[in-house]
């Protein structure tokens, strides 16, 4: 058999994601799927299902995380790992981390289907948490696993909305596994990841597939401020503490201080008041700061210039302030030789091709670090991600499977 020869099935590819998206469907047409929710559960448990009608053997760690393995003839020599994650923001799309985990699902039907016995075992992977929009940070089970942060304190991490903790939603939902969280466990030669582009770039230029060299690192704080709170109608305007009128003067330094440095972006995301009441004036604001940039010093500069400019404001505005640095992923180079194989093979399939850097945080900013790792994107329809209206075109959804299945061929068949 000619193995250069073979293709996914778009049409199959399109129903799973489909079928896919009518769990936690919004009425917008995107997807509300956070970890540990019913819902996240409703998904795992259809993954489960096509992971075992593939033959798979599925193993679930101590963080959820979801293995499916498909055994090579040389089980002493290192796997290959494909996959992403199966979580959404809240609320999110059809496409994000989905694309990738039943992208790989249909590479593994099509080697089932066609009797390809790959010299090296293959593992698909539904990463937990990936997006941290309800359980912060995000890449928590891919973090656990790859030794960036621990069990105990993902654990711990609290919902949104402070009133739930991770570890017992995990294991409420059923998905709290046995097998160790850890990345020595386990013999991996290579990774892939196919996923959606998340920014405009491929769309704009009407390119087909993009080879990202690496991702941006990522920095994640939280900021809280002390107001004090009164009614507004008897409360002069001279010496209020007004909680959120500082924070809305620290969130334009943020843009500032992303503008003057330059080759770096920041972004304030999540912003809570209290009580959020229109007639009293805010005692307490928590928001979150986001750094990302490829120079991961570059990204620690400018955090320590908004901190210094939110400290004057806090004094001048009588608001004790409080910061805590969440999450630190640094900047994640690819492996050069799989980098190339995403290029090359996209272009013996006939698909353009664009090099490029991964502005959006993954999964494989983890997995990079303990194994040769690399990505392959499609378009996203005018660039938009994390919303409803996130698409993809069912045409790239497939050119991404094509090129994933000959990278997993390539790779998998390694001696």
């Amino acid at each position: 058999m000619d193995l250069k020869k073979l293709r996914v099935n778009g049409k199959r590819l399109q129903e799973t994601i489909e079928a896919s998206a009518e769990i936690g469907k919004t009425a917008n047409g995107g997807l509300e799927r956070c970890t540990a929710t019913d819902e996240d559960k409703q998904g795992r448990d259809l993954l489960m299902k096509w992971y075992k009608d593939c033959g798979c053997e599925v193993v679930i760690d101590e963080m959820g995380n979801m293995f499916a393995i498909r055994p090579g003839k040389n089980r002493e020599l290192g796997a290959v790992m494909t996959g992403s994650h199966f979580d959404t923001q809240k609320p999110g799309g059809r496409f994000d981390g989905i694309l990738g985990v039943l992208g790989a699902l249909e590479v593994m039907r099509v080697i089932n289907e066609n009797d390809i016995q790959l010299e090296r075992d293959l593992i698909i992977t539904n990463w937990t948490n990936e997006e941290g929009g309800w359980f912060a940070p995000a890449c928590m089970g891919s973090g656990v696993w790859a030794g960036n942060i621990t069990k105990e304190w993902a654990y711990d991490r609290m919902d949104r909305d402070g009133k739930t903790r991770f570890g017992n939603e995990l294991e409420r939902i059923g998905y709290k596994g046995d097998f160790p969280a850890d990345y020595k466990k386990w013999n991996i030669y290579g990774a892939y990841e196919l996923h959606i582009e998340q920014g405009p770039e491929l769309y704009k230029e009407k390119l087909q597939i993009g080879a990202p060299k690496g991702i941006l690192c990522l920095h994640w704080y939280d900021v809280y401020l002390e107001g004090t709170a009164n009614q507004v109608g008897p409360t002069p305007m001279v010496g209020r503490n007004d909680a959120l009128l500082a924070f809305s003067e620290m969130n334009i330094i943020v843009n500032k201080v992303a503008h003057q440095m330059g080759n770096m972006v920041a972004t304030v995301g999540e912003i809570q008041n209290h009580p959020n009441s229109r007639n009293i004036i805010s005692d307490g604001v928590h928001f979150t700061v986001d750094i990302r940039s490829w120079d991961d010093d570059h990204a620690i500069e400018a955090w320590k210039m908004m901190k210094r400019e939110f400290e004057v404001i806090a004094q001048r505005r009588g608001c004790p302030i409080r910061t805590e640095e969440t999450w630190k992923v640094e900047h994640a180079p690819f492996d050069k030789e799989l980098w190339d194989r995403v290029v090359e093979t996209s272009e013996e399939l006939g698909y353009s091709c664009k090099r490029m850097i991964s502005g959006a945080g993954h999964d494989m900013s983890e997995v990079n670090k303990v194994t040769r790792g690399a990505m392959i994107f499609v378009p996203s329809i005018n660039g938009r991600s994390h919303v409803e209206i996130e698409d993809t075109p069912w045409d790239d959804c497939e050119r991404g499977g094509n090129v994933l299945l000959q990278c997993i061929l390539k790779t998998a068949n390694e001696i």
